[in-house]
């Protein structure tokens, strides 16, 4: 696929300096750029080598004055990443611009789907499933039955959607991601021994959310576990039966969030944190990586340590912590010279 330096500045309303009939087939670092890649120039420390790249166009700045002669044709814009940004996100729409359906595959007589929708080999829908428009779902899907999914969304190969999920517009569920598998409800009895209890709930995933691979989110036990509008998953998350993660929330990898747990708008927790069942943690919470949350948490609070306790004071008492052997020995030496 080639672009010329003039229907890229028309996608991205900036203007040519140099040949506008040039044409790029790939993306690349400036300091990697070849023949036929387009690449961008936005950090100042990266300045020197668009003196040098090889790459066939740049995107820069309005302000970008050159000291010396640059080879490649330029595209100025008002900010050369969010512009970058944009051209990534149109090549990507592109790339998976996939349309029909691959056989084979099995689609129940009751599935329905929209336009511009892609199915890939091996991929089944269930009985009553719902889809909307440009949707796409890669090789070895598994969508369960009662399901409905909205318009604009992309499921990649191996992600399995188990049966009364509801999945907004625009959601991008990666591979080997699981929703709505059952959550994890066990009682004992007086032998010790386990017996399971029914979740027949379901997960309701909001408009605009991201679902990184390997991350699972259990259904509920009764009524929804549900994944707010914007919210951002990673790779390898945990979500357990019956959680809200509130609207654009950001959750890095490797962590896991125990039944019933709240989560509020806006917050970001870093990787590897653990977050205890039946707890409300607050709105624009940051929780550093690797910490443990068993208890509520307010609005705002800043977070690190196992168990986790404030930002500032966990930093404080790090400086502690390290010197702790300097701090016995100190102790010991004044506890013998008390003796003398």
């Amino acid at each position: 696929m080639k672009f010329t330096a003039s229907q890229i500045a028309g996608i991205l309303e900036g203007t040519v300096e140099g040949n506008p009939e040039i044409e790029v087939s790939k993306l690349a670092k400036i300091e990697e750029g070849s023949t036929g890649s387009l690449t961008f120039l936005a950090n100042p420390k990266y300045t020197p080598h668009i003196y040098n790249t090889e790459a066939s166009i740049v995107i820069v700045n309005n302000d970008f004055k050159a000291e010396s002669k640059v080879a490649p044709t330029l595209i100025r814009v008002e900010d050369a990443y969010k512009s970058f940004s944009k051209l990534l996100e149109y090549y990507n729409q592109v790339k998976l611009n996939k349309l029909g359906i691959e056989q084979p595959c099995f689609i129940a007589k009751t599935a329905t789907y929209g336009e511009g929708f892609y199915l890939g080999a091996f991929s089944y829908l269930g009985k009553n499933v719902t889809i909307g428009n440009n949707v796409k779902i890669y090789p070895n899907v598994y969508i369960g039955d009662n399901v409905t999914i909205g318009d604009n969304c992309v499921l990649f190969a191996g992600s399995k959607v188990y049966s009364d999920s509801v999945i907004g517009n625009t959601v991008y569920i990666h591979s080997g991601a699981i929703v709505g598998a059952d959550g994890f409800g066990f009682t004992p009895d007086d032998k010790g021994e386990y017996s399971k209890v029914p979740q027949i709930g379901n997960v309701i995933i909001e408009d605009n959310v991201d679902i990184g691979a390997g991350t699972t989110i259990d259904r509920a036990t009764l009524g929804s576990t549900i994944i707010r509008q914007g919210v951002k998953l990673d790779n390898q998350i945990q979500i357990a039966h019956n959680v809200e993660i509130g609207a654009h929330t950001a959750i890095a990898a490797q962590t896991g969030v125990a039944g019933s747990t709240k989560i509020g708008k806006h917050c970001l927790i870093g990787g590897q944190v653990g977050i205890a069942g039946h707890l409300l943690i607050g709105n624009r919470v940051r929780i550093q990586a690797q910490s443990g949350i068993g208890r509520n948490i307010k609005d705002e609070e800043v977070l690190q340590g196992s168990p986790s306790f404030g930002y500032s004071d966990w930093n404080r008492s790090y400086v502690h912590f390290k010197n702790l052997p300097k701090i016995v020995q100190t102790l010991n030496q004044l506890e013998k010279q008390s003796k003398q």
